[in-house]
């Protein structure tokens, strides 16, 4: 046809069926078919009124098709391939919920489409495909709250549009149609958003895709690792990205890589021993080193050599008579030296740091005598080295490094029975996530002279509160021995973390982060069950 018609005002769709009534149907050749039950047809028209579903009897050679007024629920596909011919079709105040993916295939003629006045919920994002010359699309008055991307994509034709009359949520799923917006040629009727509240009332047409915030992320299981685990530790040699895990109840220390061609971790050193609580790396002039921290046997220093069972041989044991029940190591360097700290949770044990001479570690400094400690964080706060030792006899303590050895600072107060200590930085600021059992685990600022409360989280069963930074996120992940453990996501506005997601590790007892292959990964470990390791995930909500 080579007419086109102006379209202005609600009296529109029935003037176009009086034009289109006089239309002749030059050049079809089609069975006659007698009007359905409901329906008054003429020549080339139909109008349908109180139908309970879309009439498969209507003659071929319709011009116009009118429904109105019916009962019929969903538009699913293939509903009008039986009339071909039709340019201009109108459903109205019917009770219509549901347009399915391809429900108006073969209408390749179709230029003029009226779906106004139901109650549409739901559109699936193909459900105009095959509309080439689709001129005028209506989908006014509606119940839609939202549209799925791309859902006008093939619509080259389309001159006029009308989505008037919808609640729609301006949320990150409409920002494409933000982004139609600014680039479409067709007329688009004023589009308001009636949600969330602080847009109520604005027009689409004054909001900005980069105004939208529809980048989310989640973490997703990707492995599971039979063994109940203990400490899990990341770390870096030879270039490449490991994994090394203490399983407590087979006491060994077993070593995972990334294999770049199956793209999956696998196991390739272990460490044998027994009721291993720790096992730490650390790199000392492209040798690798491990600390093994036992409950009985005493605790080890092993030496990588891949010609040895296992690929380590033994090198050094620490001396049993300080460490009686180790409970935690830290690994760090100070001043051009390597050290490490044992956390000795024993009523006659003692703290004690270690210091390498080349040779082996030997014992430096004996801190903290007779407190039960549980855990040691090394931290730098305003530059200078500190350590803090949480005890399960008193609070926190925080020690400064004085040129050569740990001297005691100041404490954290308001915070006993303080089971471990995580520090993070935020710029120059430093905060520590404070673990407890029962109460309520913290995260506190250093204030310059003492740790002050910035938040604090419920805790039931907790003996992990890890901050981890992930792909340019930060997080805090809070276990849990009885319920699911909590992962919040921090805030750079508020300054505080937030809840997430949560993570079903049975009784974690440390979180890692590994990164490979473009891909990040978290390590949760499990002393009741499966070790697990998820996957972080990007996600763009408005895709």
């Amino acid at each position: 046809m080579g007419w086109r018609l102006g379209l202005g005002g609600a009296g529109a769709p029935l003037l176009l069926l009086l034009l289109l009534a006089g239309q002749g149907s030059v050049g079809r050749r089609y069975p006659k078919r007698k009007c359905p039950l409901g329906c008054t047809c003429t020549k080339d028209t139909a109008m349908c009124e109180r139908v309970k579903e879309i009439p498969r009897d209507l003659p071929q050679n319709l011009f116009s098709l009118s429904i109105i007024r019916s009962g019929f629920t969903e538009i699913l596909e293939g509903s009008f391939q039986h009339v071909p011919s039709l340019q201009l079709l109108l459903i109205t105040y019917n009770s219509l919920e549901l347009i399915g993916d391809d429900a108006f295939v073969g209408l390749i003629h179709l230029e003029y489409l009226f779906i106004e006045q139901n109650r549409i919920e739901t559109i699936s994002k193909n459900a105009f495909r095959g509309l080439k010359n689709l001129l005028h699309l209506n989908l006014a008055n509606n119940n839609l709250k939202t549209l799925p991307r791309h859902l006008f994509r093939g619509l080259d034709a389309l001159t006029s549009v009308d989505l008037r009359g919808n609640a729609f949520h301006c949320d990150c799923k409409l920002k494409w149609l933000v982004e139609w917006l600014g680039h479409t040629n067709a007329q688009v009727e004023p589009i308001e958003c009636r949600s969330p509240a602080e847009l109520n009332r604005t027009s689409l047409s004054e909001l900005r895709p980069g105004g939208f915030n529809c980048i989310t992320t989640d973490l997703v299981l990707f492995d599971t690792l039979l063994e109940q685990s203990l400490s899990v530790e990341t770390f870096t040699y030879k270039k490449e990205q490991n994994i090394v895990i203490a399983h407590p109840f087979t006491g060994r220390c077993s070593f995972l890589e990334w294999d770049h061609v199956a793209g999956k971790f696998r196991s390739y050193a272990t460490i044998n021993g027994s009721s291993t609580v720790v096992c730490k790396p650390l790199v000392i002039e492209d040798q690798l080193f491990v600390v093994v921290a036992q409950l009985f046997g005493g605790s080890h220093i092993y030496k990588q050599h891949e010609a040895a069972a296992g690929g380590f041989v033994h090198m050094q044991v620490i001396e049993g008579s300080r460490i009686r029940k180790p409970n935690d190591i830290e690994v760090f360097r100070i001043e051009g030296d390597w050290y490490f700290i044992m956390a000795d949770s024993s009523k006659a044990g003692s703290t004690t740091l270690y210091r390498w001479n080349g040779h082996g570690f030997y014992s430096h400094q004996s801190l903290h005598p007779w407190y039960r400690d549980t855990d040691a964080e090394f931290l730098e706060i305003a530059g200078k080295p500190h350590l803090i030792l949480a005890s399960s006899s008193q609070r926190p303590v925080v020690y400064q490094w004085n040129k050569q050895e740990f001297v005691r600072r100041t404490d954290i107060p308001d915070m006993d029975d303080v089971y471990a200590v995580k520090h993070f930085k935020v710029k120059e600021d430093v905060y520590v996530c404070l673990t407890r059992f029962l109460g309520d685990s913290k995260v506190m600022h250093w204030d310059g002279s003492m740790f002050r409360d910035v938040q604090q989280m419920p805790s039931r069963g907790s003996m992990v509160f890890q901050p981890l930074s992930i792909a340019g996120y930060r997080y805090a992940f809070l276990g849990n021995d009885y319920s699911f453990s909590k992962v919040y996501l921090y805030n750079p506005i508020t300054g505080l973390f937030q809840h997430f997601q949560e993570l079903s590790t049975q009784a974690p007892r440390s979180f890692a982060h590994l990164n490979v292959d473009k891909q990040d990964f978290l390590i949760a470990s499990s002393f009741k069950g499966q070790t697990h390791i998820y996957r972080h995930v990007i996600i763009d909500q408005s895709a």
